[in-house]
């Protein structure tokens, strides 16, 4: 059975919920109506059901230094966070704002700077854009990125070799394990074997200025891909074929950013200083609402999360079915 066509989305289609939100980057859907986001000002952030935004956690996690990037929920309602900040690793915290590390350490070394956090059963997902953050450009040569798995308390090396990697997802069926690598403008897809192994990489190249970092799955199947720098928002199908369904750009902008990145000129000021007409830097992107067919955008350079309405609904994360 072949995919839903889905009509692109215009920039004026976007509505938007939360305010004053830092760097949301990644962005949860709750059953219950809420939004999570990481957040560096607030460590992590509620937007509740009614707009209201504030601390998801009662302890400051930015005065203690962490710096929340991706986030998850776990089946007692604790957040797991990649953390950015200098200590690295990823950490669990209540709502009552204790924290305890969670995954700091692997073959006795410490574990840098992560990405992202993915909750998948008795597994937990890590991945590393980089063991070499001291770089000054941003290019599809950086390949120390890295996938971990954590399980039973054990942190392995699932794969690496990987140009800085950010979001990823098991496919519906279980079947495998697609991963952003965002700067070498690619989607990988692993094999994925019922204990945790990564086999028979799959490299799904897109066209130059293409810089896919956030990822969904709807019901069909098809994964939801968000890239920074354009604000494209690619659909993925089964079969390793793909539309644009949205994009905010700045063309003339986005090609000379394309040409640095080509020529190894990247840098991060270049990135953060893109704009489109009314977003910079979407990096995430989530399903939620009742019907899971509201499409929720985060982004580096937005202050409040971008709304969608999508005519295929997704597919819940792990936290949904444990509330």
């Amino acid at each position: 059975m072949g995919l839903t066509p889905i009509k692109p989305f215009e920039a004026a289609d976007l509505t938007q919920v939360g305010t004053g939100l830092n760097r949301p980057e990644c962005v949860l859907a709750a059953p219950d109506g809420s939004l999570y986001t990481g957040d560096w000002t607030l460590g992590i952030a509620r937007i509740s059901p009614d707009g209201t935004t504030g601390p998801a956690v009662e302890s400051d996690l930015i005065a203690q230094g962490f710096r929340p990037n991706g986030i998850a929920l776990t089946a007692d309602g604790d957040f797991l966070f990649a953390n950015m900040g200098r200590a690295g690793g990823v950490w669990r915290v209540d709502r009552q704002g204790a924290v305890h590390p969670f995954a700091i350490e692997i073959a006795g070394r410490p574990i840098p700077r992560t990405n992202f956090v993915l909750v998948d059963g008795d597994k937990v997902w890590i991945t590393i854009s980089s063991l070499a953050r001291h770089h000054e450009h941003f290019t599809a040569e950086e390949d120390s990125g890295q996938i971990l798995l954590v399980r039973d308390g054990n942190v392995t090396l699932a794969a690496d070799g990987l140009n800085w990697t950010n979001e990823m997802r098991i496919s519906p069926d279980g079947s495998f394990l697609f991963v952003n690598e965002t700067f070498a403008c690619r989607t990988t897809r692993f094999d994925l074997g019922r204990d945790g192994s990564l086999s028979n990489r799959v490299h799904l190249n897109y066209p130059r200025g293409t810089f896919p970092d956030g990822m969904a799955f709807d019901a069909e199947g098809a994964l939801w891909v968000i890239c920074v720098l354009s604000n494209r928002l690619l659909r993925v199908a089964p079969d390793l074929t793909w539309t644009t369904l949205f994009e905010d750009v700045d063309r003339a902008e986005l090609d000379r950013l394309a040409s640095a990145h080509v020529e190894g000129r990247l840098t991060w000021d270049d990135i953060s200083r893109s704009r489109g007409s009314r977003v910079s830097n979407l990096a995430s992107v989530a399903f939620g609402g009742p019907d899971l067919k509201t499409l929720y955008l985060g982004g580096l350079g937005v202050e409040q999360v971008q709304v969608l309405r999508s005519p295929v609904a997704g597919v819940p994360l792990a936290h949904w079915g444990e509330a």
